[in-house]
């Protein structure tokens, strides 16, 4: 073999196969970025923290640029060439990738979405973790194959209409009662979405709120009590995971100035 036909075969091998392809390929690729930046950025944000020399945030004058500003660029990049070009291999591989890793760097500060304020390291903060969670058990079950609403093999339309409705029924319920990973996970495995749903609401849900009677309240607060073996364990985990928070500082009431004689 001469020396161009060694060098062609190499420059013509795809390592990610046929998932460089669209589909469950592309959302392997985002996927595996995705976790790869969000642990990335992360570890970044807590060595920023406690190690002086880490170069941490970027910084114009006063402002600090999160790194959600970064993830919305990069994401509007990769969403744009993915529509306005056809790219082969290796061109897709990297689109997909970088749509990844924006979104990674997006739902790290998912609770700055909600708050609108910068809350990373307190308790709120910790919604960003959640939803990363959840939207990596949504890809994982794309990049899986595995079927919406359960329905495996073809049905008629009364039946797979009867099928969706039902699911979608329990997955709201779920959403309702703040099971937010039991019901992404049972669109997908309605066998989640029946836990989920007749499991005990959050005692902070709105099904609680609307539906609970001060009994059944009082046990969803003992069902979902922080200080219970199981939350403190997982506290635990995720601190030594993604970082502890920081109690939101206490500050002095402001005093009112006396009225004037």
């Amino acid at each position: 073999m001469t020396s161009h036909a060694i060098a062609g075969a190499l420059i013509s091998v795809d390592p990610f196969g046929d998932r460089s392809r669209g589909g469950s390929g592309s959302a392997f690729l985002v996927l595996a970025a995705f976790v790869v930046s969000f642990m990335a950025i992360r570890t970044s944000a807590r060595l920023t923290r406690h190690v002086s020399w880490w170069p941490g945030a970027v910084r114009t004058g006063d402002i600090h640029i999160h790194h959600l500003v970064w993830g919305i660029f990069l994401m509007m990049l990769s969403g744009f060439l993915a529509f306005a070009t056809t790219p082969g291999a290796p061109w897709w591989h990297l689109i997909a990738i970088g749509f990844g890793v924006g979104a990674g760097f997006t739902m790290d500060e998912f609770a700055l979405w909600v708050h609108l304020e910068d809350v990373y390291w307190e308790q709120q903060g910790r919604r960003s973790v959640d939803a990363a969670i959840i939207a990596v058990a949504f890809a994982g079950l794309v990049v899986l194959g595995t079927t919406p609403f359960g329905l495996d093999d073809p049905a008629s339309i009364t039946e797979t209409a009867v099928v969706v409705c039902v699911v979608l029924a329990l997955a709201l319920v779920c959403f309702m009662k703040g099971r937010i990973l039991l019901g992404v996970l049972g669109l997908f495995v309605p066998v989640f979405a029946i836990a989920g749903a007749v499991r005990l609401a959050r005692p902070t849900s709105p099904w609680a709120r609307r539906r609970y009677t001060a009994g059944r309240l009082a046990r969803a607060h003992a069902r979902f009590d922080a200080d219970r073996p199981a939350a403190r364990w997982g506290r635990r985990l995720a601190d030594a995971l993604v970082g502890a928070p920081t109690d939101r500082e206490v500050r002095p009431p402001a005093r009112e100035d006396p009225p004037a004689p």
